[in-house]
């Protein structure tokens, strides 16, 4: 932008305060400027950014005299040309399709040795291998067992000190860990059809009454609605539809299963007669399956809570909602007018445990959060089991970047004001307007009337705050340019996804 003369641009950090005159948190105020510099440091590798360490003092004056580079008037980015196709690919092809194809894979792998008939495990306990599958693919998507089994004893053991690199594939894999949701219930399905059709062939053999065959039918049925309610497709363009049989299909499965999993388990081959009999069946894995599957699913549910709420709408465009008590960073409430109906999952906004109060941003994207602003209720439900997101796996990193767009910053305020160790890069239109003067404004869009370089921006402040990842929170195209970015330049980083 040689020529251009600098303009004020806002602040990378500000001494900020939530709404209803909160307690204010401190953080270094600093005014930034446009720069005229296409000059670049060299992104640095893992060895050298666990190196020594500098004080967070020392790059905050280093960074005091940064100037925000900003591209002219109606330029949408720096890029001269799209990204390589491998770049594309890598990103693309990210952790959660790779668990995803080797869950799957691994199960389509094990169908096909059991139609070979040289698995005798398979032929009889097709049932409990497809219990299996989707007993995990339940527990990847639980917030009971994500949050305490998963995420918090890995960051307990693994944060700050163990190699940068185990520290980054860790945090693609539990970010990403719904690919395992995705591929075990897909193949859990499969393990379904393999033991419908075998108990179809062996129906005359095994003299399988109709009350098993039906069942056996009933419930595939219903787990494949299930399925389909989650597809990607669906769930972009019609997610009223995906929560509703999602949720009760889903529910609906869980009761055919244990019924099938009774009736088959009474059925006396020999005899061709029914015995119930309970000690049995609790020796067999499809009943253990079938529970724990029921007690995850059931344990979130018990949070339910209705809870009085204050929301204020700064703007037509957001809705800024205040709950009771203080959250710790890194979790993730899911909130609903209905008891049943329609949860929606938001980034907290706390300044820890201790405060009195938590927030969370919603942003108008459809019919749901615009009646947060044009008919704002007095009470919400929520759960009270928080769950762990991407944010929470802030813990494992010595320093951090957390970059957000718009109504994104939700997600991870709560990580830059309880951690001091992570930087905030927040870009938006309006937002002055949209969330009040004070609200760790970085580059307005709007008021500037152009956009940031974000790439050069998050380059430079990324080598000279010795940041080791850096976290992107912004809209699927956003996030996609941003991640192409990054890879191109040798940085780690993770953003969302449509299926987090």
């Amino acid at each position: 932008m040689a020529g251009n003369p600098p303009s004020a641009t806002g602040v990378v950090f500000s001494s900020a305060k939530l709404p209803e005159n909160e307690k204010k948190t401190e953080v270094t105020a600093t005014v930034h400027a446009v720069t005229d510099s296409n000059e670049s440091t060299p992104t640095p590798s893992i060895h050298d950014a666990e190196k020594g360490e500098r004080t967070l003092e020392d790059d905050e004056k280093a960074l005091a005299r940064y100037l925000v580079p900003a591209l002219e008037k109606g330029q949408k980015n720096a890029r001269l040309k799209p990204p390589s196709l491998w770049i594309r690919f890598r990103v693309w092809y990210n952790p959660y399709r790779i668990n995803f194809s080797v869950a799957f894979a691994l199960n389509m792998i094990a169908i096909v040795v059991a139609c070979t008939h040289r698995w005798g495990y398979a032929e009889n306990h097709a049932a409990a291998l497809a219990l299996g599958n989707l007993t995990a693919s339940v527990a990847c998507r639980n917030e009971f067992f994500l949050r305490y089994f998963v995420y918090w004893p890995l960051v307990k053991v693994f944060q700050k000190w163990a190699p940068l690199w185990w520290r980054i594939f860790l945090t693609g894999f539990i970010q990403h860990i719904g690919g395992i949701h995705s591929g075990c219930a897909a193949g859990g399905i499969a393990w379904f059809f393999f033991l419908t059709i075998r108990t179809f062939q062996h129906r005359f053999a095994n003299h399988t009454p109709a009350a098993v065959l039906a069942w056996g039918i009933i419930t595939l049925i219903v787990v494949n609605v299930v399925m389909f309610a989650a597809t990607p497709w669906i769930r972009a363009h019609h997610h009223n539809f995906f929560e509703r049989h999602h949720r009760f299909a889903g529910w609906g499965a869980v009761v055919f299963v244990w019924i099938f999993v009774c009736i088959a388990d009474s059925y006396n081959k020999e005899t061709g007669q029914f015995h119930s009999n309970g000690n049995h069946l609790a020796r067999t894995q499809e009943f253990w399956y079938a529970f724990f599957i029921s007690v995850l699913i059931g344990i979130p549910w018990l949070t339910v809570r209705k809870v009085p709420v204050e929301i204020t709408t700064p703007s037509p465009r957001v809705a800024v909602i205040k709950f009771q008590k203080g959250i710790q960073q890194g979790l993730l409430g899911r909130i609903s007018r209905s008891a049943t109906m329609e949860y929606h999952g938001f980034g907290i906004i706390s300044e820890g445990i201790e405060s009195n109060a938590h927030y969370i941003i919603a942003g108008v994207q459809g019919d749901w959060t615009r009646g947060l602003v044009s008919d704002p209720p007095k009470f919400l439900y929520t759960r009270e089991m928080k769950f762990a997101g991407l944010p929470y796996l802030a813990h494992f990193f010595r320093r951090g970047i957390a970059i957000c767009t718009g109504s994104g910053i939700g997600a991870v305020l709560s990580t830059t004001v309880q951690l001091d160790n992570w930087f905030l890069i927040w870009i938006g239109s309006d937002m002055e307007k949209s969330f009040g003067p004070e609200r760790y404004i970085l580059f307005d869009t709007k008021k500037e009337g152009r956009r940031p370089d974000t790439m050069k921006m998050l380059k430079d402040i990324y080598v000279s705050f010795k940041a080791e990842v850096v976290l992107i929170t912004s809209n699927p195209a956003g996030n996609a340019e941003l991640m192409q970015g990054c890879k191109e330049n040798g940085m780690h980083a993770f953003g969302p996804l449509w299926d987090s």
